[in-house]
């Protein structure tokens, strides 16, 4: 009895000093910093470039929908403009997730950013410390043009000061930041500019470089953001909601749309009040946007997908 007490002390040591060396790494890892290049970009002043970057905010890229708590429809058909303010939680297993202000205000938001800085962020992932961000934002393979357009509207906003809490892990969050948060930067050479147009091939850069159709279409894991599933298949779960199929597969929710149908349920708006789809961003893409995006889903890999 005497040597199994012994070892039962023995072994609730060496447990606890397991312990204290794990949370001691856990610890001393959540700040990792990386080092990843500054795009050259520079934000521009013209009004075609800034209003370029509006309707790319506003529409395919869907920025108002988690960068702003206000109505983004109601202030937008008032002609106001909706102030990127931040503040929106993201709820998630490792904690709660809050998206910034990413207005020019230089106490609590962008303004003290340098247009590279924030290129960077977008590109490569890495907050302007060199600390990785969490992969919400699809904008790695973002053309030059683009992005410079992006950065030019967001310069050229009214300053909103709007101190947004930090990001509450709890302790599976301080261990996925630790050992799996990691920069997501560029798959291959990011393009200067991208031809505007109807194809599929416009289609596909929308939908997995703009739009993150990929990214909500996919089965992923949510406590890192790794693509777990078949692309466009379907399948993930967000508040409730298991996005559908889109692959050109006979079970798929749009096998049998038409483009005329593809187009006029994005007109339509949201529908669903509780949906996560950005209907209404999405509302506000070109009918050529929309019909790109139709093409290049009728190209993927028919996936029998989980949902229709």
């Amino acid at each position: 009895m005497k040597r199994f007490k012994k070892i039962l002390k023995w072994t609730g040591i060496v447990l606890l000093l397991l312990l204290g060396g794990l949370s001691a790494t856990i610890a001393m890892r959540q700040n990792i910093q990386y080092d990843r290049p500054y795009p050259a970009i520079t934000a521009s002043t013209d009004s075609a470039v800034i209003q370029k970057g509006k309707h790319i905010i506003f529409g395919a890229a869907h920025c108002a929908d988690c960068h702003s708590k206000a109505n983004p429809d109601s202030l937008i058909a008032l002609g106001q403009d909706v102030p990127l303010t931040g503040g929106f939680v993201f709820e998630l297993p490792v904690g709660k997730v809050y998206t910034k202000n990413i207005t020019p205000d230089k106490e609590t938001g962008i303004g003290n950013y340098t247009d590279a800085e924030i290129a960077r962020a977008l590109r490569y992932g890495v907050h302007r410390d060199g600390t990785a961000i969490f992969d919400f934002m699809p904008f790695h393979n973002m053309s030059d043009e683009d992005m410079t357009a992006v950065i030019s509207y967001l310069r050229s906003q009214k300053p909103v000061r709007n101190e947004v809490p930090g990001n509450e892990f709890n302790m599976l969050g301080y261990a996925v930041k630790a050992f799996l948060i990691k920069p997501v930067g560029p798959e291959g050479e990011v393009p200067g500019s991208v031809k505007v147009d109807s194809t599929a091939n416009y289609g596909k850069y929308l939908a997995n470089n703009v739009a993150n159709c990929v990214g909500c279409h996919t089965e992923r894991d949510m406590m890192t953001g790794a693509f777990t599933g078949e692309p466009f298949a379907g399948g993930l779960e967000i508040d409730g909601f298991i996005t559908p199929n889109l692959t050109p597969d006979p079970g798929s929710r749009i096998y049998n749309w038409s483009q005329e149908q593809f187009i006029n349920r994005f007109k339509m708006g949201k529908l669903h009040p509780k949906t996560p789809m950005p209907w209404n961003s999405f509302k506000r893409m070109s009918d050529d946007e929309l019909k790109a995006i139709y093409a290049y889903l009728k190209t993927v890999k028919p996936v029998k997908g989980k949902i229709k």
